[in-house]
């Protein structure tokens, strides 16, 4: 046998060794990034999968869009979404709303029972324009998934676990290193490389999650709460991250969350999901500003209060309808839904209570005398002052009762006898200058530049 050969246990016969410039690979032919069928050398199978010789991701930009039915166990899922390259499309939802469900099977980990999931004209689930059937394996989808738990291999360190995708695509193993170290400074880890996930905290084994995942150049990324386990400097370090790779690397996100501010400081559009499906979504100002309805401002956090139109150009209506405000002190669970039975039930549907009616103005849409519409506003745009018994007559201004009242970070959150479906945030520094405390007496204004005005 020559020097250049070596045994083929598998044949029982020597095969000529071949080099790494020289090795076939054979890629998929729907692969992102890969604009040819056949076979390729090693280096080319790297350079079509996105890396260059400095570790940049060189990929096409592709739409992820979805329109599937799916279950697990009893649990059904019937949603429509799409995420386009440099967007981040955050899903709100409470506990047990579908939000990992709908996850799983974008990632391929949950089959779909009708419908499908596509990157551009690429199917992942579904039918091709053959009709033939199409399911592509989860690994072979591209499409990046960091759950709630960071999953890291026991066994590897966090430099090795972040190199891992990179190998696994074919990068040559010093080239995925430094990438991979590239990636831990980024999360601030570069010193704790060497470490294995039971060395570190849990707040540090999900930063490590986070740079595998993005590390291994994904043509879509799914993110699962992702921040929830981090304490708040950390999290917005991983967030500052996230909108870097938003970006930078032109691939749609899909980003579950249950923090509004999430989906506030990260996300174009936001959709909101309830019991298997999608109950409002658009433009992230308009879904979480003006809610359509109880449910979606519970989650949200606003107060939206019914209104009809009056010949002067205000609209008028009392604070005792919609209790839209969520409580504070159970942020992460969304909490007590005014309505869980019906996501879709509209504010304007309720009917008026006992109240003080209020001459509201603001901006948004103009409404004609008589025509139903509904303001929104959050709780921390109410400007508290003390007040005499009787409150003066002027739009956005009412005058209450202190009735409950309950902590929030930095404050906290206090509802009137006569608007008890308003719901005030109260700084600490104004609690104690003007005493809060059930029974007092207060006025409150809100300026018109903050509160929203649209027509049902």
């Amino acid at each position: 046998m020559r020097c250049d050969e070596r045994f083929d246990t598998g044949r029982g016969r020597p095969r000529r060794r071949v080099g790494p410039e020289r090795r076939p690979h054979r890629l998929p032919t729907r692969a992102p990034g890969i604009d040819v069928c056949g076979w390729f050398t090693r280096r080319q199978a790297v350079r079509s999968a996105g890396w260059g010789s400095a570790g940049s991701a060189r990929r096409c930009a592709m739409t992820l869009s979805a329109d599937f039915r799916a279950h697990a166990g009893a649990f059904r899922v019937d949603v429509a979404l799409d995420a386009a390259p440099n967007e981040v499309l955050a899903v709100l939802g409470p506990n047990g709303s579908g939000k990992s469900t709908l996850l799983a099977a974008l990632a391929g980990h949950l089959p779909i029972d009708d419908g499908h999931v596509a990157l551009d004209d690429r199917v992942l689930d579904g039918r091709d324009p053959d009709s033939r059937a199409v399911r592509v394996p989860p690994a072979q989808r591209r499409i990046g998934l960091l759950g709630q738990r960071p999953l890291l291999f026991p066994h590897l360190s966090a430099l090795e676990n972040v190199a891992f995708g990179p190998r696994a695509q074919g990068v040559p193993r010093a080239e995925a290193r430094k990438d991979a170290g590239s990636w831990l400074e980024r999360v601030g880890l570069g010193d704790l490389a060497g470490h294995r996930p039971a060395q570190l905290s849990g707040g540090q084994q999900q930063r490590v999650a986070l740079a595998r995942a993005l590390a291994a150049r994904p043509a879509a990324l799914l993110l699962d709460e992702p921040f929830a386990a981090l304490d708040v400097e950390t999290a917005a370090q991983a967030r500052r991250l996230v909108a870097e790779q938003r970006d930078s690397a032109g691939i749609p996100l899909v980003l579950v969350t249950h923090d509004p501010l999430d989906a506030v400081v990260l996300a174009a559009r936001t959709a909101i999901v309830h019991d298997g499906r999608i109950v409002q979504q658009g433009v992230t100002a308009e879904v979480l500003g003006h809610p359509r309805s109880t449910f979606v401002a519970a989650l949200a956090g606003v107060n939206l209060v019914p209104v009809l139109g009056a010949s002067d150009g205000t609209v008028r209506g009392t604070g005792s309808v919609a209790d839209a405000a969520a409580s504070s002190s159970d942020a992460a669970s969304a909490r007590t839904m005014p309505d869980p039975a019906d996501a879709t039930h509209s504010v304007l549907d309720a009917q008026p209570g006992p109240g003080d009616t209020i001459v509201w103005r603001g901006v948004g849409d103009d409404v004609p005398a008589g025509a139903a519409a509904t303001v929104a506003f959050a709780p921390g745009s109410v400007r508290i002052q003390q007040s005499d018994a009787i409150g003066p007559a002027t739009p956005n201004t009412w005058v209450g009762t202190v009735s409950m009242l309950e902590p929030i970070p930095g404050g906290m959150r206090l509802r009137t006898a006569e608007q008890p479906g308003i719901a005030v945030d109260c700084p600490s520094t104004v609690a104690v200058a003007v005493s809060v405390s059930p029974g007092l007496r207060l006025r409150f204004t809100v300026h018109p530049d903050v509160v929203s005005v649209r027509r049902a």
